[in-house]
């Protein structure tokens, strides 16, 4: 399980969907009834947001390093 979050691209495709799943219930549940909402006026606008957030916040969190073979 280790090696697989020592792999950047692995923790930004984990936080992008669920991300994408967050923001789509974010939309699902509050959303914008007035539709003058820029971002969760549109279930796909709100999906998209919460991708690239949860992408960017797993990003944040360093690797564990890696041990030296020798």
């Amino acid at each position: 399980m280790h090696k697989f979050w020592r792999n950047r691209w692995y923790k930004i495709a984990v936080g992008s969907l669920l991300g994408a799943g967050l923001g789509y219930l974010y939309w699902l549940e509050i959303g914008c009834i007035s539709g003058s909402c820029g971002i969760t006026s549109v279930w796909w606008r709100s999906t998209i947001y919460g991708a690239f957030m949860g992408g960017l916040l797993l990003d944040l969190f360093p690797s564990p390093p890696q041990k030296s073979k020798g």
